[in-house]
């Protein structure tokens, strides 16, 4: 609620209509903040902007002491940080479904202004994706898009490799960001995830019960602990994507059954891919396997097309009896992600927004490959 000003006899203008205003935001008064743009005319003006208005806050609380006026933080990268609140010592109160729990998030990492980038870069929203055609038309790739994306993939492989070395006990999933961030920049690729839709990092490190997305933080990895580790790579106009799950120290015998039972998974998925094969075989696939194994399959994601955008048609369910539409073609390109819990397979989301665990709190593990298949020629 709007407080009275002090000095209503210095009339300002409303920051919502514009109209004399006399009344301001208390929020602004307590953070020091000018009075321009922080007064109001009536409560009823103050409460239709308070969504917008708050940002301002936001804002003061994030920018270095001297600085509250300044544009130089991008809006798209506070309100990541805001959908971040929950990684702060205070943590809001959730019903926590395993161990884990977040660690803050570090600053926003750098990327040079010679790399090309993809249009979510600068503001955190992908502007083309979301209403292109081939958000319901599965491409055939040509031979220049099928070229690069080699090339791309290749980087992505080499990144992930390059993050997979500093795994051991008491690496923090941060150091892991870094790595991914900087071998990506070396490339010359830009590191995907990066600002899409908001996300704070350059990959996603998922721990334990984490399932998938979860955000590279200060936490250290502790003996016997999973992590799962995601980069995509854009390079030359393109996507390339893959994850894999690797062991920290020396873990159970139920995380190692899982952990071999999902890459298992992902290589029956990947022996029926070929032109002709109804997309819906491959949930068929990796349930079977999962479900003799005793493991379950998470339903709530799935691979996706993938190229000059990073997420497309076709979806990839991983379980059994899904709907998934169409068949394969020679020259599309795909992603097979197989998320694979040993217990149950429903999911529950962090208060980040992006963090999905398991909702029992037992483990979850992951494997990813982007493909492509071309018609064999003898």
């Amino acid at each position: 609620m709007a407080g009275e000003s002090d000095k209503p006899e210095n009339t300002l203008s409303c920051a919502n209509c514009g109209k004399p205003a006399n009344l301001q935001c208390p929020k602004c008064m307590e953070l020091k903040l000018p009075r321009e743009g922080a007064a109001f005319c009536s409560q009823d003006c103050f409460k239709s902007s308070w969504s917008s208005h708050k940002s301002v806050h936001l804002k003061a609380k994030l920018s270095p002491p001297g600085t509250q006026n300044s544009d130089s933080l991008d809006e798209g990268w506070l309100y990541c940080l805001k959908r971040g609140q929950a990684r702060t010592p205070k943590l809001p109160h959730f019903d926590w479904t395993g161990p884990l729990q977040p660690y803050p998030i570090s600053s926003k990492r750098i990327v040079p202004d010679q790399i090309d980038k993809p249009d979510w870069a600068g503001d955190g929203t992908p502007k083309i994706e979301p209403n292109s055609s081939l958000q319901h038309t599965i491409e055939v790739k040509t031979p220049d898009q099928i070229e690069r994306m080699r090339e791309t993939c290749r980087i992505a492989r080499e990144v992930l490799d390059a993050a997979a070395r500093i795994i051991q006990p008491g690496v923090t999933t941060d150091e892991i960001d870094r790595v991914v961030h900087e071998a990506t920049i070396a490339a010359g690729g830009y590191p995907s995830p990066l600002n899409y839709h908001f996300f704070p990092k350059s990959c996603c490190t998922s721990v334990n019960e984490v399932i998938c997305h979860g955000i590279p933080d200060a936490r250290k990895l502790e003996d016997g602990d999973i992590v799962n580790v995601d980069v995509t790579v854009y390079y030359k106009g393109v996507h390339g994507d893959l994850n894999e799950t690797y062991f920290v120290g020396n873990v159970d015998e139920e995380s190692l059954q899982l952990v071999k039972c999902t890459y298992e998974c992902l290589e029956k998925a990947i022996s029926i891919v070929k032109p002709g094969i109804r997309f819906r075989e491959i949930g068929e696939v990796i349930n079977r396997h999962a479900s003799m194994s005793g493991f379950s399959v998470v339903k709530s994601y799935c691979g996706h097309g993938i190229g000059e955008l990073f997420h497309c048609a076709p979806n990839i369910p991983h379980y059994s009896r899904n709907k998934a539409v169409g068949v394969m073609k020679a020259g599309q390109t795909f992603t097979i992600e197989p998320m694979i819990n040993a217990g149950v397979w429903r999911d529950r989301m962090w208060p980040d927004g992006w963090t999905a665990v398991t909702a029992d709190g037992k483990r979850s593990a992951q494997f990813e490959h982007t493909l492509l298949r071309l018609v064999l020629k003898f």
